[in-house]
């Protein structure tokens, strides 16, 4: 993979993310966006505990899925407070996946202010918590909706790989989906990715960064990423639609259109569905490869 470091500014201008950043489609993080947001200092493990121990939360350990794996099916469930009891403890590969804590505590609301002045579109109704465990992993995708991102690390920091949505067939995106078929977990070891399964992989040109407590960053539209806690914490995500029509009808079709196109083959052919979906990525990868002279 061709990865360089992701731009990092204290502050930016609307002017100066608009230009350099959000038309271009380029990530960057903003190290300084919520230093007067209360939440900075007021939300730790303790807090949440008090105000959403008891709900109960889905959660998802590092087992990639497979092609016959339902999407976003909790492996476990606990209550909020024993999940932070757990991840408070030490490393643990368990990780809670798009938990709405602010419909059950509204009042959060008031600790942060939505970024306006950076661009429109923000869906008010929905910013989400992600929240893991030290080496709990968020395997390869893009967000189905595409949304412009702007994600917020609180305590902990993560390991992001990102590369730009065109990359997908370079990263074995499976037809129909929107995750790879590739495993990126740990991919800065030796010996990870696997480039003899996945050769393509060379050429994937992207980014990568480490989020901090305090760090946003601005993943564009279609994004693909890969997230590593290196300890356990949390961040949350604000979401903008985008601003052209296009972009926003795409997002539609992948949410109503391809989603439940793959939920209804996997119903009634999973195995051919599965096999036809390997044979057209690799075929795509292989042109990728055919094109670049690289094997």
């Amino acid at each position: 993979m061709q990865l360089q470091p992701v731009d990092r500014v204290d502050h930016i201008s609307a002017e100066d993310f608009q230009q350099r950043y959000y038309l271009p489609l380029k990530p960057v993080v903003i190290t300084k966006l919520a230093k007067d947001w209360p939440a900075l200092t007021k939300w730790n493990w303790a807090y949440f505990k008090e105000v959403v121990g008891s709900k109960r939360v889905g959660l998802y350990n590092n087992i990639k899925s497979d092609a016959f794996t339902p999407i976003n099916t909790a492996d476990d469930y606990k209550t909020f407070g024993e999940y932070v009891d757990m991840v408070s403890t030490g490393p643990a590969a368990w990780r809670i996946f798009l938990f709405n804590i602010f419909d059950h505590a509204p009042q959060l609301t008031e600790d942060f202010t939505w970024p306006d002045h950076l661009m429109k579109g923000f869906v008010k109704k929905y910013p989400m918590l992600f929240v893991g465990g030290a080496t709990s992993i968020t395997h390869m995708h893009f967000d189905i909706d595409m949304s412009h991102i702007l994600h917020t690390q609180f305590t902990g920091r993560k390991r992001v790989l990102l590369f730009p949505f065109e990359e997908q067939h370079k990263l074995y995106r499976k037809p129909f989906e929107v995750l790879s078929l590739a495993d990126f977990s740990n991919y800065y070891e030796n010996g990870h990715p696997d480039y003899t399964q996945f050769p393509a992989l060379k050429l994937a040109r992207g980014y990568e960064v480490i989020l901090n407590h305090g760090d946003t960053l601005f993943m564009p539209a279609g994004y693909w990423h890969h997230m590593e806690y290196l300890d356990s914490g949390f961040a949350m995500s604000l979401r903008a639609l985008q601003a052209s029509v296009s972009g926003k009808l795409r997002g539609v079709w992948n949410l109503i259109g391809m989603r439940n196109i793959d939920t209804l083959m996997k119903r009634t052919a999973p195995k051919w569905w599965y096999e036809y979906k390997k044979t057209s990525l690799l075929k795509a990868a292989e042109k990728e490869l055919e094109a670049s002279d690289v094997r």
